[in-house]
């Protein structure tokens, strides 16, 4: 597995930032480049070296590569092993770094010096930064960074990565080093070679001992204990209250989508209407004005209309990460998941899955059992991902009544809770299967993570995420989608009916013809013809699936120019046993080629993409089958 490929290629000096996970490694980043990478709490985030460049006065510039978090330059899994490439210039098309930041948290010094004195014995010039100071102190932990750097032989920073003016020293420092001759940095030898098991153990050996040295040396043997987190973590992580809690912020997020959303979902809707009443008033009864109200506005504005509702579920997986207690959500599952042949560590990447599934399968690279990371991977497409939202919202809101049931829960919120329960269970039944094929020896992995201290989230770190989340959104809007309901709507228009024809267009077009082929395919599950052609350019994007809905009803609505929303055309014309076989399709259903073209990157090949697609094909279908049959038993269709 190869890593990202570097954008600068240039002369300019190369400076590297290691460190542990949760050391704010990234926030020093976002802070000397200026650029906006994702900030959060857990090991796994970075899972590419990202790069940036540092401008000084008089147009020099630096650049910054911020590298996975690794605990050790010994790789025990595959984002350590990028950051180990790097350090040792065997990243493809990048030579070795010219200086490289050791970043150091403060709160945990006994961990942070050991990679530290690796650094060192690769022969690269090394400073170390002293971060989380001013956490430090407000603890009562009081460090003489004179004395550090005497001890460690190199010089000692300070930042506050979380302040605007926090890499100041930082900057300063950098500029005035002499690039040409950074030898009085270099403390190690500069043969450049992963250490082999006997000698990373000698290594580990020699590190504890020489790290207890300094830290008796500085008067900072002692623990600390941070008395807010212990507090927080014994109600939290208590095995009866910290399961209950974490399940009942779950059900309140996926209330939140609903009930939140309505207001701003209204504006955009009647904004859209709008826009629709005035093209129609405007253009002239031809093809141009099918395209963009039949086309564009109806495919476009029902997704957009969604927006809302994903920077609702963004906003609160961004403040748990912020908080610090993702970590602590892992722990409580590792017995759940390791009943299925899982360890705890597994849950970052699925959770991360429910943004998209490509930084979640990217993230795996965080497991160092193999197996573990293969399962997950085959099972992260599994979480229901921010682009089936639409999806769900769309069929939620036209058949299922906007009402409370008990104690104010609402019934949509609800059912969205019960299909992400779906598509968890779903996924944890595919690891049991699994588990069953694989040997005892290797499913015995115990989970070792790190539990950072709680922070209070940062307001400018939220709004700037969400930002990105709305700008990713937007651009697919912009881009695929906007590209497949266009191809969509011409496939749809042509050719035109023939004389005499009863019907809507669009059932004499290539698309209505290429839907009817499908109908026989997908009737035993109760799609109809529309449904299976927005199936087709759904592969694309799993939200392209409403844009392309709004767009066959569009043109099949006998000539209407429809600026009118989708929902009531689709609970008008469907039966709610169809409703919830589309439901339950998309629990399961890989509709998207971008996760299969991540899962081959990151397997190597197309033997698992393949056994991924077929599997969760197959299981859509017989998800839909038996809930459609079971719905039309009951009388639902």
């Amino acid at each position: 597995m190869s890593e990202a490929k570097i954008h600068f290629f240039s002369n300019e000096p190369i400076v590297a930032l290691l460190g542990n996970p949760n050391c704010g490694k990234t926030a020093l980043f976002n802070l000397l480049t200026g650029s906006r990478q994702k900030v959060a709490n857990y090991s796994g985030v970075t899972v590419e070296r990202k790069e940036g460049r540092l401008t000084f006065e008089g147009g020099k510039h630096i650049r910054i590569l911020d590298l996975p978090g690794a605990y050790s330059l010994y790789p025990r899994s595959l984002d350590e092993r990028v950051t180990c490439n790097v350090l040792l210039g065997r990243a493809e098309g990048e030579k070795r770094p010219d200086l490289v930041l050791c970043i150091l948290s403060a709160m945990n010094l006994r961990r942070n010096l050991r990679l530290v004195l690796a650094a060192k014995r690769l022969g690269l010039p090394c400073i170390v930064v002293l971060n989380m100071l001013d956490i430090a102190q407000r603890q009562g932990l009081q460090i003489d960074t004179d004395a550090l750097s005497k001890e460690l032989g190199l010089p000692v920073l300070t930042s506050v990565g979380i302040e605007a003016n926090g890499a100041d020293a930082i900057k300063f420092h950098l500029a005035q080093l002499d690039w040409r001759d950074l030898s009085a940095l270099r403390t190690g030898t500069s043969d450049a070679t992963l250490e082999n098991v006997a000698s990373h153990i000698a290594h580990t050996e020699t590190d504890n001992v020489q790290v207890q040295r300094i830290l008796q040396n500085l008067h900072l043997d002692q623990i600390i204990p941070d008395r807010l987190s212990d507090r927080l973590d014994s109600v939290l992580l208590h095995p009866v209250m910290g399961p209950i809690i974490l399940a009942g912020l779950l059900f309140f997020i996926f209330q939140a989508v609903f009930s939140w959303a309505a207001l701003p979902m209204d504006w955009i809707k009647t904004a859209i209407e709008y826009l629709g009443t005035q093209l129609a008033e405007f253009l002239p009864n031809n093809w141009i004005r099918s395209l963009l109200i039949n086309g564009v506005l109806a495919g476009l504005g029902g997704v957009v209309i969604f927006l809302p509702q994903i920077l609702i579920l963004f906003f609160f997986i961004l403040l748990l990460e912020e908080s610090g207690y993702l970590p602590r959500a892992a722990y409580l599952l590792d017995r759940i998941m390791g009943s299925v042949g899982l360890s705890g560590r597994s849950f970052i990447p699925l959770l991360s899955s429910f943004a998209c599934a490509i930084p979640g399968i990217m993230a795996t690279r965080s497991i160092s059992n193999a197996r573990d990371r293969l399962v997950t991977i085959l099972i992260a497409p599994m979480m229901t991902c921010s682009a089936r939202l639409p999806v769900y919202a769309l069929l939620i809101s036209a058949f299922i009544p906007e009402q409370k049931i008990w104690a104010g829960i609402d019934l949509q919120g609800l059912v969205l809770f019960l299909l992400y329960l779906a598509g968890i269970f779903g996924a944890m039944g595919v690891a049991w299967i699994l588990k069953r094929f694989t040997s005892e020896q290797l499913r015995m992995n115990a989970l070792m993570m790190e539990l950072p201290s709680y922070h209070i989230p940062r307001l400018g770190n939220l709004a700037i995420s969400l930002w990105q989340r709305a700008e990713i959104f937007l651009r697919r809007v912009g881009g695929i989608i906007l590209i497949m309901t266009i191809s969509l709507w011409v496939l749809s228009s042509f050719p035109l009916p023939p004389e005499g024809a009863s019907g809507a267009p669009i059932q004499y077009s290539i698309a209505g013809m290429l839907g009817q082929a499908l109908a026989h395919v997908f009737s035993p599950i109760g799609f109809n013809w529309q449904i299976s052609i927005a199936l087709v350019p759904g592969m694309a994007a799993r939200e392209v699936v409403v844009s392309s809905l709004a767009t066959v009803y569009a043109l099949s609505s006998s000539g209407v120019d429809a600026a009118e929303a989708l929902v009531p055309l689709i609970s008008a014309s469907w039966s709610l046993a169809t409703a919830l076989s589309l439901l339950a399709w998309f629990v399961f259903a890989p509709q998207c080629l971008s996760t299969i073209a991540a899962v081959k990157r990151e397997t190597g090949g197309w033997k698992i993409p393949i056994i991924m697609l077929s599997y969760l094909f197959g299981l859509a279908y017989l998800a839909a089958f038996l809930t459609y049959q079971t719905a039309c038993y009951f009388g639902l269709a």
